[in-house]
């Protein structure tokens, strides 16, 4: 479930007809403006993302299902985003919530999400183009600032509703008939004792959303708790203690791309399973005309068709309904960043062994990767070669292995100093830390991709591979048969050493 909280303008409207319901009315979601949800996630809504004939959305307080105060009765797609108009149920909560709003208490709504159509961009910025609105709450705070309630329309107070027993009493008492003061004041006076009022334990939702929304009152509970039952310990009262839950979902796996990322993806053509990369094979010669009027140098071009494989790259899986409704945080945005995760990871591990392996041309390293003289040998090896053998092209990267990276990082000089510095001086030949798996060493661009075989080392030039990719993201498919929703993540890559000339690769 994806949440925008979103600031509010209120414009208070008259009482309205006692005979009509309280009313809301705005904008909920502005298009494609980008803002930060609960979990840390940059979320932006294409128009028509959501659809207007759906199922009537809940309206709740602060995303609490048991502060249910109406529905969301009317949703309309205009240029500006998603408008609204919810309708409120006729109880005391919902004219205590009509008088926070006409009172500019609560001047935000909150909407409640779930995305089923979506990409995302190399930014992280998640691009939704399909959602269903689950609920609009009312909140205190928000983060849309474009988003805004234009109407509250609340009609007047029910002159025969019944009013709070508690307040009537305190009503009561001080209007009752006076009684007459004495004409003296006796110098100790009386004190009558009077009976306390039995506390009543609280039941679970009200101490939790006592807890969350009302802190004087949670305070009273406390208090009310303690003086009830002070030996009470966590054990006996497990149904009242909540359990919290932090959020958002801790998950360590990283779903970076280094070799993908430093050689970038381009569009990938779209019809048929292959596509062809033409390359030239063979070059026009030029020489020196012998003498006037002679023959000129005859040369014949030659243009190869490299054919290339579109590979599918997907994952899916199974959630219950009950599963969905339940769960908090709710499960299905949790899986599908897990998803985008293993997506990215997967796609970079194909296009490191892709290189790898195309990297056919070699050369020896040595025996002992802690020496800085046998780094320098090898690259200025590697070097030459690609310069020679690519018609006068010149490395660009160094492509390494996390255990090849270490050595790298613990090069040092004859004096002890780190042959990298992050703070290099002048005549450094290059800079690495350990915060990144990137810089510069020998004058090449550093990739060090945990995707490598051990003992990865290739220099080479950037030219010679290419990578071409459509991220599909994420489709998801009811069952009714079974009550549940499966979900897929899915995407097209294709990459190709195009020139293995440009890259070599140590060999030990």
């Amino acid at each position: 479930m994806i949440r925008f909280d979103a600031d509010a303008t209120l414009i208070t409207a008259q009482a309205g007809d006692a005979t009509q319901p309280a009313r809301i009315s705005g904008l909920a979601v502005p298009w494609d403006v980008v803002a930060t949800v609960s979990d840390g996630t940059s979320v932006q809504f294409a128009r028509g993302a959501f659809d207007v004939t759906q199922k009537a959305a809940k309206l709740i307080e602060n995303h609490d299902m048991t502060q249910l105060r109406g529905v969301v009765s009317t949703l309309t797609d205009s240029p500006q985003g998603l408008e609204f108009e919810a309708t409120l149920a006729d109880t005391r909560a919902s004219r205590d919530a009509v008088a926070l709003l006409q009172s500019g208490a609560y001047d935000s709504v909150s909407v409640g999400a779930e995305p089923i159509t979506f990409t995302t961009d190399p930014d992280g910025v998640m691009t939704v183009t399909k959602a269903t609105l689950r609920e609009l709450s009312l909140v205190a705070f928000g983060a849309y600032e474009d988003a805004v309630i234009t109407q509250v329309a609340a009609t007047a107070a029910d002159p025969d509703s019944e009013p709070d027993t508690e307040e009537q009493e305190m009503f009561d008492a001080v209007t009752a008939e006076p009684i007459a003061a004495e004409a003296t004041i006796p110098t100790n006076p009386i004190i009558y004792a009077e009976a306390k009022r039995a506390f009543v334990m609280p039941t679970a939702a009200e101490y939790i959303s006592a807890m969350l929304c009302h802190p004087a009152r949670f305070a009273d509970m406390q208090a009310g708790i303690q003086a009830a039952a002070p030996d009470t310990v966590v054990g006996d009262v497990p149904g009242i203690i909540p359990l919290p839950i932090v959020t958002p979902v801790y998950n360590n796996f990283r779903g970076n791309r280094p070799v993908i990322d430093a050689i970038g993806a381009r569009a990938l053509p779209g019809g048929g399973s292959t596509f062809i990369r033409p390359k030239v094979t063979t070059n026009l010669s030029i020489a020196e005309q012998a003498t006037e009027n002679s023959a000129v140098q005859i040369g014949t071009l030659v243009v190869d068709d490299i054919t290339v494989q579109k590979i599918s790259f997907a994952g899916t899986t199974t959630l219950s309904e009950q599963v969905i409704d339940w769960s908090q945080p709710e499960v299905i945005g949790v899986v599908l960043d897990d998803m985008a995760r293993i997506y990215a990871n997967t796609t970079d591990n194909y296009a490191a062994d892709t290189l790898r392996t195309g990297a056919t041309e070699t050369v020896a390293f040595g025996n002992d990767a802690s020496n800085p003289a046998q780094w320098a040998d090898f690259v200025s090896t590697a070097a030459q070669d690609i310069l020679t053998n690519s018609n006068g092209n010149l490395p660009t990267h160094l492509f390494v292995s996390p255990n090849m990276w270490g050595y790298l990082l613990g090069l040092v000089d004859t004096t002890g100093r780190p042959l990298f510095p992050m703070l290099g001086p002048m005549n450094a030949y290059g800079d690495l830390t350990v915060t990144e798996g990137a810089g510069m060493a020998f004058g090449l661009r550093v990739v060090v991709d945990r995707n490598f075989e051990v003992d990865t080392v290739i220099v080479g030039n950037a030219e010679g591979f290419e990578v071409y990719e459509q991220q599909k993201g994420a489709i998801a498919v009811d069952v009714p048969s079974t009550l549940s929703r499966t979900i897929a993540f899915r995407g097209y890559l294709s990459a190709v050493v195009i020139d293995a000339d440009k890259f070599i690769r140590a060999t030990f």
